[in-house]
């Protein structure tokens, strides 16, 4: 039995705390399990990483963004994803295609139409069983990551991170099945005791 599971949310929401612990829990356990972020992992992928969040004399249209996340997209689907879910490995994915509806969607105001019609193309079908949101109000991430170099993303102003957290909302609101929402203001082990709950439940035994 594989599962795909996705961890969303806004910036300081916990997600790759969140997804580090739950990736330890099923080790311990001996379940197979991967633990992977997006757009990284893959050799093209880090060097997109690279161009999409931390260069300086570049500067980066939203629709370059969006189709820059979805090549790395096609090629982390292709190398790691399917190859993994088709062996029965449960694979952790921070960060997935939903970032790049609220991101270049709702926060940059990309069509969402056509940011839905290019994820599509960089998921290859492979969709979800269960997407995590964390959410916490953009001024709560901003105070939680004032000590931490800012990328390009984390750099925008309030606003941009409040779009961005309108979107997750609204994608959760329209798939309630698909989408497990937490209060990411609780302390990290009261987090991780309601993803565990959810996710023990789609466990084999």
């Amino acid at each position: 039995m594989s599962l795909f599971i996705t961890f969303e949310g806004g910036e300081g929401c916990g997600k790759s705390t969140q997804s580090r612990m739950l990736s330890r829990r099923l080790k311990k356990l001996a379940v197979p399990s991967l633990l992977i972020h997006e757009p990284g992992i893959t050799a093209l992928g880090k060097k997109i990483t690279q161009l999409l969040k931390w260069s300086k004399d570049i500067k980066i249209s939203p629709l370059a963004e969006l189709l820059l996340f979805n090549v790395s997209r096609v090629q982390l689907v292709t190398e790691v994803i399917k190859p993994n879910l088709e062996k029965g490995v449960i694979v952790l994915c921070d960060r997935y295609a939903d970032s790049t509806i609220a991101y270049q969607g709702y926060g940059r105001g990309l069509d969402l139409d056509k940011v839905k019609a290019t994820n599509a193309l960089g998921m290859q079908g492979v969709i979800p069983n269960l997407s995590i949101l964390l959410d916490v109000p953009a001024e709560t991430g901003f105070a939680r990551n004032k000590d931490k170099k800012p990328d390009r993303f984390e750099k925008e102003n309030l606003s941009f991170h409040k779009r961005v957290r309108e979107g997750y909302l609204k994608l959760a609101k329209a798939e309630p099945k698909h989408w497990l929402v937490i209060d990411a203001t609780k302390t990290k082990e009261e987090i991780a005791a309601i993803i565990w709950q959810r996710v023990s439940k789609r466990l084999p035994g």
